[in-house]
C-alpha cells in the first residue's frame, strides 16, 4: 500500500481537526451547559468556524470528498446560524413602528474607573449622545467624570457608583430620569430607569452587568442571565426599552439569545453590524468577543458603531435608536 505524501496526510489531519472544532462549537452554541469550559469554546466559535472553512479547502486539496463534505456542512451550519447577523433587519420584521425621534446610546465600561474620563466625555460631546450607561463605575470615575463637563451634556443621573472594584453602574441622560432602581440578585449592580424623552414618550432603560464566567462559577453566570431574562420578560405596558450594557455574555450564548425572547431585538442583528467584538480591547491584537450589546423593544435601532474607551479594556458601543410617537396613553409599569 502506497501511503499519501506527507503534505496531504497533514492537510487530512488539520481538515479532521478543524471540521471537529467547527462541530463541537455548533454544539457548544446549542448548548446550556453550565460548564466554564462550554462557555468559552462557544465564545470562540465564530474562529473555530472560520477554521471549518480552511479545514475544507484542504480536505479538497487532499482529494478526499467525504471529509470535504462534511467540512462542508458544518461549514454551511454556522452560515446558517451566523449569516443573518450580517443582513439588515431580524426575521419577522415589518415596517417601523418607531417612526418618531431618534436618540444616540452610548455604552462603556470604564475598567474598575480607570477609562480616561476627559476622552469619554468628548465622546459624549462629539458624536451628541443623549444617553450613556456605565458600568464598573467608581466615585472616583464619578468625579472624575464631574471636572470633565460630563454633567454639564447628561445632567440627569442615576448612579450607584463603589468606592473601588468593578460592580458599580450609572445612567447619564439628557432626559429627565425617574424611577431609578437597583436589580435584586446580582453581583455587579444592575440597573434599571425611566426617562421622559417627550411628552408622552416614556423609554425604560436598563444598565447591565451580569456576572462574568471566569471569576465567578458558571453556574452563577447562567443564574445571572436567567435573573436578567426574567426581568426583561417582566416589563409590561407600551413604552419602548433600551438594554445597555456589559453582558458578559456572547451572541454564542444561548442564555444570551434568550434574551432576545419576548421582542427584545439585538441591535447589531437589526442594522446588520454582525458579531461586534468589544473585549478585550487592551492587548497588542484585536478584540475577539462581543459582550458588550444593546438591545431594543418597540423602538428600532438604525445605526450601531462600535467606538474606542481610551483605558478600558472594553470597546464603546454607540447605537442611533429610534423611538415610537408619543402616545397619550402609554403608561409603562417596570418588571420587578
Amino acid at each position: 500500500m502506497v501511503r499519501p505524501p506527507p503534505a496531504r496526510r497533514i492537510a487530512v489531519l488539520f481538515a479532521v481537526v478543524t471540521t471537529a472544532s467547527g462541530l463541537t462549537a455548533l454544539m457548544a452554541f446549542a448548548s446550556d451547559v453550565e460548564n466554564n469550559a462550554v462557555i468559552a469554546w462557544a465564545s470562540l466559535g465564530p474562529y473555530l468556524l472560520l477554521g471549518t472553512v480552511a479545514g475544507a479547502i484542504a480536505a479538497a486539496l487532499a482529494r478526499r470528498p467525504v471529509l470535504l463534505a462534511s467540512a462542508l456542512v458544518v461549514v454551511a451550519a454556522g452560515a446558517w446560524t451566523l449569516g443573518p447577523l450580517y443582513l439588515p433587519g431580524v426575521p419577522g420584521d415589518g415596517p417601523d413602528a418607531a417612526s418618531g425621534p431618534t436618540i444616540r446610546v452610548m455604552q462603556a465600561n470604564l475598567m474598575v474607573g480607570q477609562a480616561d474620563s476627559d476622552a469619554l466625555v468628548r465622546t459624549v460631546r462629539e458624536r451628541q449622545i443623549d444617553v450613556l450607561t456605565v458600568q464598573e463605575l467608581t466615585d472616583g470615575a464619578v468625579a472624575a467624570l464631574q471636572v470633565a463637563g460630563l454633567d454639564d451634556l447628561l445632567p440627569h443621573r442615576f448612579l450607584a457608583p463603589t468606592p473601588t472594584g468593578g460592580a458599580g453602574a450609572g445612567i447619564y441622560s439628557r432626559f429627565p430620569v425617574s424611577a431609578g432602581r437597583k436589580l435584586d440578585g446580582f453581583g455587579p449592580t444592575n440597573l434599571t430607569a425611566t426617562l421622559d424623552t417627550g411628552p408622552g414618550r416614556p423609554l425604560i432603560l436598563y444598565a447591565v452587568h451580569p456576572a462574568p464566567p471566569y471569576l465567578t462559577p458558571a453556574p452563577a453566570w447562567a443564574a445571572e442571565l436567567e435573573r436578567l431574562d426574567a426581568e426583561l420578560e417582566s416589563v409590561s405596558g407600551t413604552a419602548p426599552v433600551v438594554v445597555s450594557g456589559d453582558f458578559n455574555a456572547t451572541y454564542s450564548h444561548t442564555r444570551f439569545r434568550d434574551l432576545l425572547d419576548d421582542g427584545y431585538v439585538h441591535a447589531a442583528d437589526r442594522v446588520g453590524g454582525g458579531l461586534v467584538p468589544t473585549y478585550p480591547a487592551d492587548r497588542r491584537y484585536p478584540a475577539l468577543v462581543g459582550i458588550d450589546h444593546i438591545l431594543t423593544r418597540g423602538a428600532t435601532a438604525t445605526a450601531l458603531e462600535r467606538i474606542e474607551l481610551p483605558g478600558s479594556d472594553h470597546h464603546g458601543l454607540v447605537a442611533g435608536i429610534r423611538l415610537p410617537p408619543p402616545s397619550g396613553d402609554e403608561s409603562p409599569v417596570e418588571g420587578g
